[in-house]
């Protein structure tokens, strides 16, 4: 339980749990959810809590207020300079919640219900699957501004549009909107800002029904595609298989379609 103290404190990242489902939302509206040290911190302590929980099958991503995330905090940075020592830690805080959001077995859904720039945008890149308000408003502005893009975007990004686009978005910085970013294949569907988060918990439950090892297995594999060999892939995929046939999950799998019902999958 926290203290009085602590529950007088806003959260930066609010958890919603529910059943096997958890929203984890982005509590700074007021700086249109602009990623601070804490807002990192929490994000970083809530996924890695989610990634330890077998019980949980989902994690959705999004903002409180008319934005995603704005990215970096530029009017804190400008007002409070961060020592040396401050930056590397707040990069590394923000590589640690990226890395955390690609890697973790457990599928991660965000749910771009307004502008995401930045740091915003590189964590909806982070994610499985992206549902984006049609008329939000992203970009990487990063190079534009003199800096430099910092939670895998280059990967990220060339993954899903190809690099000579991606080059374009980061060299150039510019503007687009959630409907070209679904047109570009930068995320998965693109809708009226209203249907963002109901659309994003609908395919989050779909993914929380599924059988969570093969789940996994995929989402490891489908990471690692750039760097290995089509010969590698079926190695890969070969093992899965055969590890895949031996658990239990199967054997419900395989009950319930001949019993036109819905597996309930264990994670066995």
């Amino acid at each position: 339980m926290q203290g009085r103290g602590a529950s007088q404190r806003r959260s930066e990242v609010i958890a919603s749990r529910d059943g096997q489902l958890l929203t984890l939302t982005f509590n700074r509206p007021h700086r249109l959810n602009a990623v601070s040290m804490p807002l990192y911190e929490q994000l970083i302590a809530d996924l890695e809590a989610a990634a330890a929980d077998p019980d949980l099958r989902c994690v959705v991503l999004t903002g409180n207020g008319r934005a995603f995330s704005a990215g970096a905090d530029l009017k804190e940075h400008r007002d409070t300079p961060p020592s040396t020592e401050a930056r590397v830690r707040y990069i590394r805080a923000g590589q640690r919640a990226n890395h955390l959001i690609q890697t973790m077995a457990t599928p991660v859904v965000a749910a771009v219900n307004g502008h995401a720039i930045g740091a915003g945008l590189e964590i909806a890149l982070s994610a499985d699957l992206a549902v984006v308000a049609d008329d939000a408003r992203l970009r990487l502005p990063e190079v534009a501004l003199g800096t430099f893009v910092g939670g895998g975007a280059v990967y990220t990004l060339a993954q899903r549009v190809g690099v000579l686009k991606a080059r374009e978005l980061i060299y150039m910085g510019d503007f687009f909107s959630g409907a070209d970013a679904a047109a570009m294949g930068v995320v998965n569907r693109a809708v009226p800002a209203v249907d963002v988060l109901p659309v994003a918990t609908r395919w989050a439950k779909r993914l929380a029904r599924r059988a969570p090892i093969p789940l996994a297995a995929a989402k490891r594999l489908m990471g690692a595609v750039p760097e290995i060999s089509r010969e590698e892939a079926l190695r890969r995929e070969r093992e899965v298989l055969e590890a895949v046939f031996d658990t239990e999950d199967w054997a419900e799998g395989l009950a319930a379609f001949h019993a036109g019902r819905r597996p309930d999958f264990k994670g066995r």
